[in-house]
């Protein structure tokens, strides 16, 4: 299994880049997971739901299962946030896990940068950060840079800056 991750400032096109890269992946015989941060209460489950009233009558775990899917709700009550790696640990084994989020993790990292969103590059700060696909390639970059709407040259770059996980 290998990783890699998608950094960016909010607005700066991961989701948009990953929706239209796990495709390209698959294409070329890949299989793909991949691990989203959210930086704010989410919730997957609906209220109503028996697995919601599960979760809110106290259960740590709630797994739901059907003919053609199964999820894992984990709530950490009082718990601090897992790490990355602790998060890994949960995923079956693909050619790819892609992590969009946890910037300040040490996994390598593709920086995902729009230029009308106007913040820095996270590349000049982050030694993890590998490659670059933006839609205003920077000039003078110390490392290799694709257009954002090149997929096919992202996808590249996954196959060539993903590393093993575990080490």
């Amino acid at each position: 299994m290998r990783l890699i991750g998608l950094a960016g400032w909010s607005g700066s096109g991961k989701t948009t880049l990953l929706a239209k890269l796990i495709p390209v992946l698959i294409a070329r015989g890949r299989t793909v997971s991949t691990i989203k941060h959210a930086h704010h209460d989410f919730d997957v489950d609906t209220p109503g739901k028996d697995s919601h009233t599960h979760r809110a009558a106290g259960a740590r775990e709630v797994l739901v299962s059907s003919a053609r899917r199964w999820a894992l709700m984990h709530e950490l009550r009082a718990e601090t946030e897992p790490t990355l790696n602790e998060l890994l640990a949960h995923i079956s084994s693909v050619d790819f896990v892609i992590v969009e989020g946890f910037k300040k993790a040490t996994h390598a990292k593709i920086e995902v940068h729009r230029s009308e969103v106007g913040r820095p590059l996270l590349y000049l700060e982050d030694p993890n950060i590998l490659a670059i696909a933006s839609d205003a390639p920077p000039s003078g970059a110390r490392i290799p840079v694709a257009d954002l709407d090149d997929v096919e040259a992202i996808a590249d770059f996954v196959d060539r800056f993903a590393r093993p996980f575990p080490p």
